[in-house]
């Protein structure tokens, strides 16, 4: 336990430097927040049907691990985001994930673009289920698939 926090411990330099960061308070729906723009910056949307959504994705060098490939936790983080966009419904509030299961295929480097897409595979009440696929636009390689659950405040019948 020593070692981990030792590890952690930020020098004089480094807290000095984060305690003079400005951080202006987020106004939703006016501003995107910090974790928009770190995750989401470069996202394009190419299509929007019913129950379909189609996004072009080039991989920045901020989502890429230390051997240059999109970093897991940036394709759970687009599975959820894209997957949950597909069920969206203006108006309401964003509906919660429930559960997701992502299947890792192969990798995506630096600059590669990507293609994902999300499908809704069925609605319930508030509960929806998507699938999501992320695909290397050049060569055509799956890069990882995602199952996405939600739930959330279905429109009114009234």
């Amino acid at each position: 336990m020593d070692k981990a926090r030792e590890f952690l411990e930020l020098t004089k330099e480094e807290s000095d430097s984060v305690s003079g960061l400005t951080i202006h308070p987020h106004r939703p729906g006016l501003d995107w927040s910090f974790y928009e723009d770190f995750s989401l910056r470069g996202i394009r949307l190419d299509r929007v049907e019913p129950g379909f959504v189609a996004c072009t994705f080039k991989v920045p060098p901020r989502l890429a691990d230390r051997n240059g490939n999109l970093a897991s936790g940036a394709i759970a983080n687009l599975v959820d985001e894209v997957g949950g966009a597909v069920v969206h419904v203006e108006g309401l509030p964003m509906n919660v994930s429930v559960d997701m299961s992502i299947s890792f295929v192969s990798t995506a480097k630096v600059n590669d673009e990507l293609e994902i897409t999300s499908r809704v595979l069925g609605k319930k009440g508030g509960y929806a289920g998507t699938i999501v696929l992320m695909r290397n636009k050049a060569t055509g390689d799956i890069i990882a698939e995602g199952r996405h659950s939600l739930f959330g405040r279905h429109a009114s019948k009234l």
